[in-house]
């Protein structure tokens, strides 16, 4: 008996991510799961500079300025709560001290610059089609850190403002690396905050929008996150207790389908010995002066230094 309808996917035959990748990964909470999935199986990677982006404006002023090099001076940040908050960021990167919140920024500027031109692929994932406009200044936020709501005003962005988003982002890589292949999924998180019906409303804007622009002859491609969470795992026991975030089985059952179309045979072959090392390091052992152990400890070694002679950049 099937107790479940599967989307069916299929491995993906051009531009498949390996060892030699590197993967960039901007956007909403779920970048980051997915990223951390990247980082624990030592893949190159670098994800959300600015923290969580939760939509495309916010991800296409973070691209627009790395590319530009458009700094951050002391008029773009804001005093709040006793900390400097800059509105294009998240609060990770908030700080007491408005000289390190401008370093931080400008750091991540430059990095994102390198991050771009080097990227053979880029993954962004959307979570929401509202937006938040500071009143003052006119412009879209990605973060309002808890300033007085009055200050701002809250719009859904329309199919076409998305899908002009989308078609920036793109041209603006491709701009600075050709070569680069894109990734767009949506996040399985829902918006509840802004009601049921207004976060059906606006997940469907995004899928509408990134369909508008998806053309894999282009190197431009979809990957279900939101279906398989919505079809394949429609059952509250795949979410955390707030019963809106996916919880770590929903997230390795995602990942796991990544895998299948994203990533090449000898990947997925690497990734399953560095999960083996992951997975010794953390092993614990009951008489760690025992020869039995110390044994361990230089096969371990060995196992790591074999595969970094293959992968230099990987480390443990």
């Amino acid at each position: 008996m099937n107790l479940q309808t599967k989307i069916p996917l299929k491995k993906e035959p051009h531009n498949q991510i390996d060892y030699n990748s590197k993967a960039l990964l901007l956007g909403s909470c779920f970048a980051d799961n997915i990223g951390n999935k990247f980082e624990y199986h030592k893949f190159q990677s670098y994800i959300n500079p600015f923290g969580i982006l939760f939509h495309p404006l916010a991800i296409e002023n973070l691209v627009t300025r790395a590319i530009n090099k458009d700094y951050y001076s002391e008029e773009d940040i804001n005093f709040h709560n006793e900390q400097w908050c800059c509105l294009d960021a998240h609060s990770k990167l908030n700080s007491a001290s408005k000289e390190a919140l401008l370093k931080a920024l400008n750091a991540e500027i430059d990095e994102t610059n390198k991050q771009l031109k080097e990227a053979s692929h880029i993954i962004i994932t959307l979570g929401t089609s509202w937006v938040y406009r500071h009143i003052v200044t006119d412009t879209i936020v990605a973060n309002c850190h808890k300033l007085p709501q009055k200050q701002f005003l809250k719009e859904l962005l329309s199919v076409d403002q998305i899908a002009e988003s989308l078609e920036a982002i793109i041209s603006l890589v491709k701009s600075v690396n050709s070569k680069g292949t894109f990734l767009f999924t949506v996040s399985p998180v829902r918006h509840i905050k802004d009601g049921f019906v207004e976060n059906m409303q606006s997940k469907s804007h995004l899928i509408a929008a990134i369909h508008q622009v998806v053309e894999p002859r282009n190197q431009l491609h979809y990957f279900p996150s939101y279906e398989i969470m919505m079809d394949e795992l429609r059952d509250y026991r795949f979410y955390n207790a707030d019963m809106i975030h996916p919880n770590q089985v929903a997230i390795d059952y995602i990942w796991e389908k990544f895998k299948t179309v994203w990533l090449s045979d000898d990947a997925l072959r690497i990734s399953e010995i560095v999960a083996s090392i992951q997975s010794k390091k953390g092993h614990r052992p009951f008489n760690p002066s025992s020869e039995a152990h110390k044994e361990f400890l230089l096969k371990l070694q060995s196992d790591i230094d074999d595969l970094r002679t293959k992968f230099p950049h990987i480390s443990f």
